[in-house]
């Protein structure tokens, strides 16, 4: 048995998640919000170091960090904007927050537009572009016929402007079998994720706490 009393913390933390399974609880209700507070901290500390101190304070003056690159003012304009956003909480002032708001929104929507339409569609249509007959390897023609055959079947389930009858309705009844497939593919994925976390979390309480268990 451990005799560090931070992983005895860590134990007790997560036993008390573990008592969620019995019902709601006291100890259930101190850990969660042990975690939220924990994690809130974390992220609070990491973006203030990443966005406020290195991205805008070390590049607009580096001298006051013995850097010697030159400085970079451009990068301010980040805190101003976030200053803006700020004076919402400032009585009179908060309607400067909306132009801040505003730009920030606007910004990132330029910002993300090419790498989603790249990323959720071009890649996607470039990726069912395969060749149906591949010489020599008919494991590679069967997956691609199957990767077409699955992506047009699904696309013409969402088709609404023919009837689902007749051969289109064959169609989109095939497409439905390939979307339950790739959406259980998905949820099983998801399962085996929160196992892995489960499994960490016993082997923990076996291994580093208890000693049960060795490595």
């Amino acid at each position: 048995m451990s005799h560090d009393p931070w992983v005895w913390i860590a134990a007790f933390l997560t036993l008390a998640i573990f008592s969620f399974l019995y019902k709601d609880n006291v100890f259930y209700k101190i850990a969660e919000h042990i975690f939220v507070g924990v994690s809130g901290a974390w992220l609070f500390a990491t973006y203030f170091q990443s966005d406020i101190v290195e991205d805008m304070l070390m590049k607009s003056f580096p001298h006051f960090f013995h850097r010697t690159e030159a400085p970079n003012y451009i990068t301010l304009g980040g805190g101003v904007i976030g200053l803006i956003i700020l004076l919402r909480m400032v009585p009179g002032f908060s309607w400067l927050s909306r132009w801040g708001i505003a730009f920030v929104i606007g910004f990132q929507t330029g910002l993300q537009l090419f790498s989603a339409i790249n990323a959720y569609i071009l890649i996607q249509v470039r990726a069912a572009l395969v060749s149906l007959f591949v010489p020599r390897n008919i494991g590679l023609t069967i997956r691609n016929w199957l990767q077409a055959g699955g992506t047009f079947t699904s696309l013409s389930y969402f088709y609404f402007s023919k009837e689902h009858k007749g051969a289109f309705g064959v169609l989109t009844r095939i497409g439905i079998w390939f979307l339950m497939i790739s959406f259980g593919a998905a949820y099983g994925s998801t399962v085996m994720t929160r196992m892995s976390i489960l499994i960490g979390r016993v082997y923990f309480l076996l291994s580093t706490w208890l000693g049960v268990v060795r490595a």
